[in-house]
């Protein structure tokens, strides 16, 4: 694509990245084959081709952003399945998050638009005020239908019915790794999903301890950012990754930290990204340190768990655990609480396969534990998650989410697994197929308790024959 941009406006670093970006695309369309909102709306200008001749048009005139074109960026799930889609390597997660902050600058919303980002801002990444809201809302739930704005009405529907107690896990400690210690990580523990789940952080400490790495939750650690960054919220990100790097980089001076953990995928890949957010900063050192170091859980436990045939690595942790034969915590027959493999539909979370590149690592660990995994169909489409998505566009949302629940569900699955708690809460709103971390199965198959999400479906479900 040709750009027209000024000299002067090229000696801005974000202005200079954006232009790399958008002569690299050429136009071809192979994005609008995989972009959720394009499927679903069937506008070009809600497709990635689309959106970035918006972008391009905003920056190259250097003009504040109009109502159209932010209309259709705010539509943009940042799914990241053109960048997979693309022949080019248009690195377009780069070019909207620059479309974003540049909006969130000269762009002034209706007032509800800013009352609700404001609102959102100021919770979302911090678990104690997420919890009070959480709380706030589950009593207001009933009267969701009187709310005249469909997304505050969304804000109630998606109050989880219980809201799990807190988790002194998630305060700054070290928990040490049980035998010989292999290595030392620092987990990430979230912001929203310690308000949501907190079985995920629960079992995630339980087996990377099990599995010989000793785990830091850092003094210092907070939000990764990623909420507010995908605001368009540039100083609130920064600072919230600021914090994160300043935590991890002196566990790395102190006592060794061999690599940061996260089992949030959303979070991952913002973490991941740290080297470029802050890149103009006193902090690009360390920041590009810290991504270099960042691993999903799911890379971590390919790390920690040894051999290549099937399932020998998983099945020798649970056997040296367990003294036992057989998995833990299953019948002689190979599966807990009845005959068979229990068969899991594997949904790949988006900032997952298309954000982090990670793809096969969670179906591998399954399949190595001896669940039967199948794969939804389109499983490169989003769920309609996306962060606060699906809390500020919920009718595209909605329908993203139909659509994903009712593929997952064609599979006849047991249980539904996934990398990251905003999609475990999006669809698990849709099925009353327990929806549990993937890292929570292993967990339970190397000696860990069965996911609590499991005997909560099976306690409330009636007695089914299922036919395969």
């Amino acid at each position: 694509m040709q750009t027209n941009f000024t000299p002067e406006q090229l000696a801005d670093p974000s202005t200079a990245r954006s232009n790399e970006i958008l002569r690299a695309c050429v136009h071809c369309g192979f994005c609008t084959a995989t972009c959720p909102t394009y499927q679903v709306l069937g506008d070009e200008l809600d497709s990635p081709r689309g959106r970035i001749y918006l972008i391009k048009d905003m920056l190259e005139k250097d003009r504040p952003a109009d109502e159209k074109t932010v209309k259709h960026i705010d539509r943009c799930l940042s799914c990241l399945a053109c960048m997979t889609t693309c022949p080019s390597g248009v690195h377009y997660m780069h070019l909207v998050d620059h479309a974003r902050a540049h909006i969130e600058k000269t762009y002034k919303r209706p007032f509800m638009d800013r009352a609700l980002r404001w609102t959102l801002a100021r919770i979302l990444p911090y678990p104690g005020r997420f919890r009070l809201a959480l709380l706030g809302a589950k009593i207001g739930r009933p009267f969701a239908f009187l709310m005249p704005d469909a997304r505050l009405k969304a804000m109630l529907q998606m109050a989880p019915k219980r809201v799990p107690p807190v988790s002194r896990n998630d305060d700054p400690q070290v928990f040490p790794a049980e035998g010989k210690r292999v290595m030392r990580v620092a987990l990430l523990t979230g912001c929203a999903q310690k308000a949501l789940n907190t079985d995920i952080n629960d079992a995630t400490i339980r087996l990377l301890t099990r599995l010989g790495a000793e785990v830091v939750v850092a003094r210092g650690m907070g939000c990764c950012g990623a909420l507010v960054h995908h605001m368009g919220k540039e100083d609130e990100s920064h600072d919230f990754a600021a914090d994160n790097i300043r935590a991890w980089m002196d566990e790395k001076r102190g006592a060794g930290l061999d690599h940061v953990v996260i089992n949030t995928s959303g979070c991952g890949t913002t973490v991941k990204d740290y080297g470029h957010m802050m890149r103009q900063t006193a902090l690009a050192e360390d920041a590009a340190a810290i991504s270099a170091m960042t691993l999903d859980v799911s890379e971590l436990l390919e790390k920690l768990l040894p051999g290549a045939d099937p399932i020998g690595g998983l099945d020798r942790a649970a056997e040296d655990i367990a003294g036992t034969d057989h998995r833990p915590g299953f019948a002689a027959e190979g599966r807990p609480d009845g005959p068979g493999p229990l068969r899991v539909a594997y949904h790949s979370a988006c900032s997952l396969q298309h954000g982090q590149k990670v793809r096969t690592a969670p179906k591998a660990l399954l399949k190595r534990a001896g669940f039967e995994v199948v794969e939804p169909a389109d499983p490169h489409l989003c769920c309609g998650s996306a962060g606060t998505y699906n809390l500020m566009q919920p009718e595209i949302s909605a329908r993203l989410k139909d659509r994903k629940v009712r593929t997952l569900e064609a599979k006849s699955p047991d249980i539904i697994a996934a990398g990251n708690i905003g999609c475990m809460m999006q669809i698990g709103s849709g099925t009353g197929v327990p929806v549990v971390h993937t890292v929570e199965l292993l967990d339970w198959i190397t000696g860990g308790p069965k996911p609590p999400a499991m005997s909560r479906a099976a306690d409330a479900a009636p007695e089914v024959p299922r036919l395969r």
